[in-house]
């Protein structure tokens, strides 16, 4: 059985950082992929950055690149995503996700939303202008 249990959200001012855990049991096997998504309001929820386990093959959303990072602890069974330069358009609940996935996938792939089985509850990140 799978868990994840996502930590580490906020508010923050625009400009501000943080950094989002996700601890994580239950899953064995190279073809491992983990993510964090995050869904707004009023809008689909989104692929923020993804990570294939076995092959340490990062993917993220453009909105993001350069400002988001995306690591793994694997002592720690914790995936992470360090959020730096936050903007107000950031704010949104932040979900980690994980499945076991074709290998080599695309970044398309790797971040849509319906390849993944497994969800955390999530946490909030507020930025604020």
């Amino acid at each position: 059985q799978v868990q994840l249990v996502e930590s580490g959200g906020g508010s923050v001012q625009a400009g501000g950082s943080l950094r989002l855990s996700c601890a994580a049991s239950g899953y064995t096997g190279s073809n491992y992929y983990m993510g964090w998504f995050r869904q707004a309001p009023g809008k689909e929820r989104e692929g923020v950055a993804a990570i294939w386990i076995g092959a340490g093959s990062t993917y993220y959303a453009d909105s993001v690149k350069g400002r988001f990072t995306i690591s793994q602890d694997n002592a720690k069974n914790t995936l992470y995503l360090q959020m730096n330069s936050l903007k107000p358009e950031d704010t949104a609940m932040y979900y980690c996700a994980a499945d076991t996935l074709t290998p080599s996938m695309t970044a398309e792939q790797a971040l849509g939303v319906k390849v993944y089985n497994y969800w955390g509850q999530g946490t909030q990140v507020t930025v604020s202008s």
